[in-house]
């Protein structure tokens, strides 16, 4: 079956519903005549007469009958999934896949979680916090958070949190062994604790004032991998 006998059939069963071309055509809200040309389509692709027609009457043929009884289902079962596309409309529901950096998930979505299922009681929401910056369409994500520079060109993005300033850090007891460095570049003799994403990539150090970026490809003696929960690298800094 084509895409053209759908609408065909669609057009017999209204039809017979109401054994007239016109109030047919009035239903549908298209011409007289096409009703006439898609009812004649259909029956000369299959080969048979549907609908017996005289200048007073139209009344489905044995064949008709025939075919009706076996497509009414099928037609309510349309008719119903409209229905309910239509009782859905502005009620979101279903399943949503984000993937977001865990200090986003922390600080951004997990403050949100609450107020958000209970508006959406329909949502079945997943959240896979993991910091590789996983490519959203190919794994299958609804969406994701990111890093302004960290966005891809092709995406669509909006902005859902304001500036975030990370800070450089480290315990009493290190600074009394090594001086506080005052630009960014003295972290270059520095022991910094490295940090290597799931993807393999280790990070590196991003300054930025006025307009001007700089990045610290840092050194140390230490790399740990993505941030948990109770973070390792809070934990080694301050040891």
């Amino acid at each position: 079956m084509n895409r053209n006998q759908l609408a065909q059939l669609a057009v017999l069963s209204t039809v017979a519903a109401h054994r007239s071309f016109r109030a047919a055509a009035k239903e549908l809200g298209i011409a007289p005549s096409a009703v006439s040309h898609a009812v004649s389509t259909l029956e000369e692709s299959l080969g048979v007469r549907l609908l017996a027609r005289t200048t007073r009457s139209v009344a489905p043929t044995e064949e008709g009958i025939l075919l009706l009884e076996r497509l009414r289902p099928a037609l309510d079962e349309i008719g119903v999934a409209l229905a309910a596309v239509v009782e859905a409309k502005g009620q979101p529901s279903g399943n949503l896949r984000l993937t977001a950096p865990r200090f986003a998930a922390d600080l951004l979505i997990a403050p949100r979680l609450g107020e958000f299922l209970s508006l959406y009681p329909d949502i079945k929401l997943e959240i896979a916090d993991e910091d590789g910056f996983t490519d959203i369409v190919r794994e299958g994500f609804d969406a994701g958070v990111r890093l302004e520079e960290s966005l891809e060109a092709d995406m669509i993005a909006v902005k859902i949190g304001p500036p975030m300033r990370g800070a450089i850090v480290a315990s009493p007891g290190y600074f009394e062994q090594f001086p506080i460095p005052q630009h960014p570049r003295d972290l270059l003799r520095h022991r910094c604790i490295r940090r290597r994403f799931s993807n393999g990539t280790l990070y590196n150090w991003e300054f930025e004032k006025d307009g001007q970026e700089l990045t610290i490809p840092i050194d140390g003696p230490l790399i740990l991998g993505e941030d948990r929960q109770p973070s390792p690298l809070r934990s080694a800094a301050r040891d």
